[in-house]
C-alpha cells in the first residue's frame, strides 16, 4: 500500500482531530485531502504542494483546517479544529504528479489511501 491515512475517530462538535498520511516514497507534486459523506460525492478539502508548501483549502474549512507536511517523514497532516457534524465523512489522502494551482477535483490525483472515518456528533 503506497498511502496510509490515519487519525480518524468519533468526536464531539467543537473538538479537534489530526489526520496523517504517509507516502511510501513515490515522487509526487502535491498531496490532497478529500472527503466523502454518505450519499454525497467525494469533495476537495485541502491540498499542499510538496516542494514549496503552498496550500489550498475548500471554502467551508478555511480557518478551521490546516494542512501541513513533513518531508523528512514523507507525511502530510490535516489538523481539523472546530469540527462540525457536517464534517462527518471518510477522509482520503491522495497524491498527484501534476502541478496544482488551487482546489481541484479528485481526477487530478492518481494515488489514493484507504480512507479514515471521521464522525462528529452534535
Amino acid at each position: 500500500v503506497q498511502l496510509q491515512a490515519s487519525g480518524g475517530g468519533l468526536v464531539q462538535a467543537g473538538d479537534s482531530l489530526r489526520l496523517s498520511c504517509v507516502d511510501s516514497g513515490r515522487a509526487f507534486y502535491a498531496v490532497g485531502w478529500f472527503r466523502q459523506a454518505p450519499g454525497r460525492e467525494r469533495e476537495f478539502v485541502a491540498a499542499i504542494a510538496w516542494r514549496n508548501g503552498i496550500k489550498y483549502y475548500a471554502e467551508d474549512v478555511k480557518g478551521r483546517f490546516t494542512i501541513s507536511r513533513d518531508p523528512a517523514k514523507n507525511t502530510a497532516y490535516l489538523q481539523m479544529n472546530g469540527l462540525k457534524p457536517e464534517d462527518t465523512a471518510v477522509y482520503y489522502c491522495a497524491t498527484t504528479p501534476q502541478r496544482i494551482f488551487g482546489p481541484s477535483g479528485s481526477d487530478l490525483y492518481d494515488s489514493w489511501g484507504q480512507g479514515t472515518l471521521v464522525t462528529v456528533s452534535s
